[in-house]
């Protein structure tokens, strides 16, 4: 169990989110293409926040995203 945890100088920490991103209406317009993009979007901003994608799937009228974040983060400016 002590692995799982994350460590910094002063805390230890397991912050772990689950977003769900749905599209209006529920329209069924994702593919494997746009999910695609998204994910290179998300590996993209996720390095400049200090936020590990652990996880994601999609449905053709959403997206679900499991990530793990430090206590640092600015989750408002990541999502």
């Amino acid at each position: 169990m002590s692995s799982d945890l994350n460590r910094n100088q002063h805390s230890v920490y397991i912050l772990t989110y689950h977003l769900v991103l749905v599209i209006k209406y529920r329209r069924k317009v994702i593919n494997q293409d746009i999910f695609d993009f998204l994910m290179d979007i998300f590996l993209d901003i996720g390095d400049k926040y200090d936020v590990e994608i652990v996880e994601s799937n999609w449905d053709v009228d959403h997206i679900h995203v499991l990530f793990d974040a430090s206590p640092s983060t600015n989750l408002v400016k990541f999502i």
